[in-house]
């Protein structure tokens, strides 16, 4: 009969569980359900559960018991032309943006988007000249690996996810048969490939300015007139002119409503199906007006709110506020300010590119 040698005996003698006197399998169970917000503090407990924490297991562990959390993700841009990557913090009541390492190639005008544990970079121009590549970034170890390479290089276009599948809508001028033929693409992560997506030729001539998901359409809003595309029909038209006139920067949707700022800094929310805007009340002493922009997003059901504030000297600041958002017993939206407040101090001419929610 097998015995281990003294050496493997001692080994498994210098193992340590994850817990003492808990089976690793209940630890596991255990350190899965703790708050992301605690976890820079529980790596500090052992060597083990620091081991633990960085690896695909604990990430899986934590989907299967449904315990993720959403994650704020920040890209901001210095006066020196660099992308500075983040991560929110959410320990009340000082949340804090810590640093990622740097995408490996920075570039100007990138789309995003989100599926699962990754974010997906696309394209952007480097050294004003536009890039067909992908980068990705596994939150879950803060990691960059290079994504499939798109069949035309782009910036400034439409992104969204539907189905699991990454979709882009242009970015690129359409005066060859490769660039008018693929000026949408689509990319199933599964496959690794992307793949062309039939588009009339009246789109092509559409520069985009912002993009949202609702529902099972892609919103790309352009120079002359915004347009959506189903990908289970194929069908492409053109939206409304209410949509077209009151989208605004950088938008986001949270339950089906998609949200925005207008021209007064109020925000403002666009449901689609009944074809109209309203304003967002309840933040009128809460929050500043965003007359020099904001980036949204949705965390976790919930809106957040990115901007840029006057700061001391030669720095300025970063401000974050999370946001509730339904809708009250006479229909209309109603928003109830949860934390908000500083976050970072970057130096004077920085500007917000950015932000995405992750779970994890």
């Amino acid at each position: 009969m097998w015995r281990p040698s003294p050496s493997e005996q001692e080994v498994e003698a210098e193992a340590p569980n994850l817990i003492p006197s808990l089976p690793d399998d209940v630890a596991l169970n255990c350190i899965a359900r703790i708050p992301r917000c605690h976890h820079p503090t529980l790596s500090l407990v052992s060597k083990p559960i620091r081991t633990l924490l960085s690896t695909p297991l604990f990430f899986t562990t934590r989907c299967l018991l449904n315990c993720t959390q959403p994650l704020l993700y920040l890209t901001i841009r210095t006066r020196a032309s660099s992308l500075q990557w983040f991560t929110l913090h959410r320990i009340v009541p000082s949340p804090l943006l810590a640093p990622l390492p740097p995408i490996p190639s920075p570039a100007v005008g990138s789309a995003y988007a989100v599926i699962g544990s990754t974010i997906y970079v696309l394209g952007g121009s480097i050294n004003d000249v536009p890039s067909p590549h992908v980068w990705l970034l596994d939150c879950r170890f803060h990691r960059w690996l290079p994504g499939p390479t798109m069949r035309v290089a782009r910036e400034f276009a439409a992104a969204g996810v539907i189905g699991g599948k990454i979709y882009v809508l242009g970015g690129c001028v359409a005066d060859t048969w490769a660039r008018s033929a693929n000026w949408a693409e689509v990319l199933d992560p599964d496959v690794g490939r992307w793949e062309r997506v039939t588009s009339p030729s009246e789109v092509r001539e559409k520069w985009m300015h912002a993009s949202a998901v609702v529902g099972d359409k892609v919103y790309a809003m352009a120079d002359r007139g915004g347009i959506a595309y189903e990908p289970r029909s194929g069908s492409w038209e053109s939206v409304g002119g209410e949509l077209d006139l009151g989208w605004r920067g950088r938008a986001c949707v949270v339950e089906g409503i998609l949200y925005c700022y207008d021209y007064l800094g109020k925000i403002k929310g666009f449901d689609v199906g009944r074809g109209v805007w309203e304003e967002l009340k309840g933040l009128e002493k809460g929050l500043p007006r965003f007359l020099c922009g904001a980036t949204m997003a949705e965390l976790g059901g919930k809106l957040c709110v990115v901007w840029e504030s006057q700061g001391n000297g030669k720095e300025m600041e970063i401000w974050c506020a999370e946001i509730g958002v339904k809708k009250n017993p006479d229909g209309e939206l109603w928003g109830e300010l949860g934390w908000f407040g500083k976050v970072l101090s970057v130096p004077k001419g920085s500007s917000v590119v950015h932000c995405s929610s992750v779970a994890l």
